[in-house]
């Protein structure tokens, strides 16, 4: 790193976030094979202009995590529409299972919608103010508050079933 905070490179830049970066991906793609798939792709498009991100943006960790939650959000649009074939597939490949996939809290973190769930990741899994989420995702502090009221009162009511039943009370 060079002595005013910033990356001397690209290189550099990916080798400290990248962790980050992929659990950020994670929370917001919900399995991790689609968040390298993400990361990949933001970082490919980040890398050709690395001099003009670090230059322009305050924050280029902020530009990019903004950067990832568009890019999740416009995958998300263009393949939520509904493809029809022909004829239906013979076999369905093996997948290993997800060990998040049965975690109550994940499953309620995936229903919720992206902007709520991508500002709970920020917020309670980076550990980010409310001010740093607003710059990452490009909207006002205000618009965080609210998200992540609405998106707790969902969570709340989604996971009190799993808290009244003792799972999540930490008895053992």
């Amino acid at each position: 790193m060079a002595a005013e905070g910033k990356f001397s490179d690209f290189a550099d830049f990916v080798e400290s976030a990248l962790p980050g970066l992929l659990r950020y991906g994670h929370a917001l793609t919900g399995n991790p094979h689609d968040a390298a798939d993400l990361v990949q792709t933001v970082l490919e498009k980040i890398g050709s202009r690395w001099t003009y991100v670090q230059r322009k943006t305050g924050d280029p960790l902020a530009y990019i995590r903004r950067s990832m939650a568009n890019a999740h959000v416009s995958r998300w649009r263009r393949t939520r529409r509904e493809n029809l074939v022909a004829d239906m597939p013979d076999t369905q490949p093996f997948s290993p299972a997800d060990p998040f996939e049965h975690e109550p809290l994940w499953l309620a973190l995936r229903a919720l919608p992206p902007r709520q769930r991508a500002v709970m990741v920020l917020r309670y899994y980076e550990g980010l103010s409310e001010i740093e989420i607003a710059a990452t995702l490009g909207i006002s502090a205000g618009t965080v508050k609210s998200q992540a009221s609405k998106a707790m009162a969902s969570l709340r009511t989604k996971l009190m079933p799993v808290m009244q039943d003792g799972e999540g009370r930490g008895t053992a």
